[in-house]
């Protein structure tokens, strides 16, 4: 007979004991067990600057959403103002942000339609420009010889390029004004950075057992390259394109600030701060303080929350 043993008063055999374990397992000496992202999406709610810049940033995408649907002005309507100031009117209740000079447009307006392409043409470009750093720098970290001397004397040499120059000539030859232009643009010559990174990544990791493993079991190289590699170089990747969202940003104000840009019936934050540059002189401080502003707390909030994930896709980082 197999021996009995005493469960709070019950005795039961040790088939039963099993049985009831399995039914009511112990679940405070369980142990948890997470996934990479899970772990990096609790390191990342820790990281209290992260969460903050989060929130201005996907805010302000969502401002640039449904935000001009909500609005009392229509962007390509002048509204019917009472008497014509030249030099525009200070914010009011019914102009919170003011009204620009001139035509004597909401600024509000202004700054919520800007959001669209600046924010589309930030995420565009550094989306493209990921992309095609990734596949330049993996084919040439993963191959090597004269493929990687090959690709990457083209990066120096695109390095060299001014951008400024290259949009103005660009513009003037393809069309100048038109969003999707300079989108393309900024992708075309932003993938150096990240293809110079995933190149590193990938000397690195193509040495692993791994990969040894794979090429023994007869698996072809673009396979390796984008199932088992670049999946494990993917977080440097998402935290370059996250900051290089802000650069785009920026420099997209810089070149439209200075005529280069989206044409003016096309608003973005640079060229509304271009338009008010005449009108700073009359006193009208309004109309470049908040698209000013809007550009700072955007790339602010991007910076923060690129820095979280940095640290929360970090694989050496602690819990």
């Amino acid at each position: 007979m197999a021996e009995e043993l005493d469960v709070n008063g019950t005795k039961l055999t040790p088939a039963e004991l099993e049985a009831l374990e399995l039914e009511h397992p112990d679940f405070e000496v369980q142990l948890e067990s997470l996934g990479q992202w899970q772990l990096a999406w609790r390191r990342f709610k820790r990281h209290r600057m992260a969460l903050v810049g989060a929130t201005l940033f996907f805010g302000m995408c969502l401002v640039a959403i449904v935000g001009p649907f909500l609005l009392p002005y229509n962007f390509y309507t002048i509204p019917a103002v009472d008497k014509v100031v030249y030099a525009g009117r200070p914010p009011t209740l019914a102009h919170p942000f003011g009204e620009t000079g001139s035509l004597q447009r909401d600024v509000l307006t202004l700054v919520v339609n800007g959001a669209r392409l600046s924010l589309l043409i930030g995420v565009g470009a550094s989306l493209f420009g990921a992309v095609i750093g990734a596949v330049v720098g993996g084919v040439a970290g993963f191959f090597g010889g004269w493929i990687d001397n090959v690709l990457m004397r083209i990066v120096d040499v695109m390095l060299s390029l001014p951008l400024l120059f290259v949009i103005l000539v660009v513009s003037k030859f393809l069309g100048s004004g038109s969003w999707y232009l300079i989108m393309f643009i900024f992708a075309l010559f932003g993938w150096q950075g990240i293809s110079r990174l995933v190149r590193s990544l990938f000397l690195s990791l193509r040495e692993e057992d791994y990969v040894d493993a794979a090429r023994a079991a007869g698996v072809d190289d673009l396979r390796i390259i984008f199932r088992h590699i670049l999946p494990n170089a993917m977080s440097p990747i998402i935290v370059a394109a996250t900051l290089g969202v802000a650069s785009v940003i920026i420099s997209e104000a810089f070149v439209s600030f200075l005529g280069f840009g989206v044409d003016v019936t096309q608003p973005t934050w640079g060229n509304i701060l271009s338009n008010s540059l005449s009108f700073i002189p009359l006193g009208n401080w309004w109309w470049p303080l908040f698209p000013g502003l809007a550009i700072v707390v955007t790339v602010l909030g991007i910076n923060f929350m690129g820095d979280g994930l940095r640290d929360a896709l970090d694989p050496r980082a602690k819990e």
